[in-house]
């Protein structure tokens, strides 16, 4: 019998192994095409994270401040206004606040024209006394520095209350707005904007005043 040829024989195993080097390729595709299990991370970031204290919106309902700022008379000049504030509140979104503020007012425009003018003296006093309803409609917070984060509240606010001027007083309407930021869990700053309204009696005609009132301070939670 005959012995085949070496060149045959070579043949014969490459064609044997050529399936299996097609299989052994395949599977390895095949592993390197399957995505990655969802709990592997494909990419690790590397971020400096730096550390911020984050102060939270404190919890006491109770509040005191002190405010000063410009309160504007129409047709009555504009001086320095101050006074005490106290507040409830009733929840993370609704407040109530009692105001008592004291200021000066002037005739001295009517002085010019009139006489003597419209009051005994040339400046008398204004006092007013409110209670307000609030509502916080943003709150947020603000960085004041790098590594502390403060909270704070835009907010609106109106109510009723009454104005003293010359021993006579007047039913008041009150709106505005403002801000209070938070520096600690039991103090915070705060600025607002309020126009009060009420009717006043001028050479013998009422004449509704428009007061804008911009003050800011201090407010205490407890």
């Amino acid at each position: 019998m005959r012995k085949p040829a070496s060149w045959k024989l070579l043949l014969m195993a490459a064609l044997a192994i050529c399936p299996l080097a097609d299989a052994a390729a395949q599977q390895a595709g095949d592993e390197q095409a399957k995505p990655p299990a969802p709990d592997e991370q494909v990419i690790q970031p590397e971020i400096d994270r730096r550390p911020v204290k984050i102060l939270h919106i404190p919890s006491n309902d109770f509040e005191l401040g002190l405010f000063a700022g410009t309160y504007s008379t129409q047709n009555l000049g504009s001086d320095v206004v101050g006074g005490i504030r106290a507040g409830y509140h009733i929840t993370e979104d609704f407040f109530a606040e009692a105001v008592y503020g004291n200021t000066r007012v002037t005739d001295e425009s009517f002085r010019q024209i009139l006489p003597g003018g419209i009051f005994p003296n040339r400046e008398e006093r204004l006092s007013y006394y409110d209670l307000s309803f609030g509502f916080n409609v943003l709150p947020g917070e603000v960085f004041l520095w790098k590594t502390a984060a403060r909270p704070t509240a835009l907010y609106l606010i109106a109510g009723l209350g009454t104005t003293k001027v010359f021993d006579q007083r007047h039913f008041t309407a009150n709106a505005g707005f403002g801000v209070r930021v938070w520096l600690a869990n039991w103090a915070a700053l705060q600025v607002d904007m309020r126009d009060h309204v009420f009717s006043l009696d001028i050479l013998g005609q009422h004449k509704s005043q428009q007061n804008l009132e911009f003050t800011g301070g201090a407010t205490f939670f407890f």
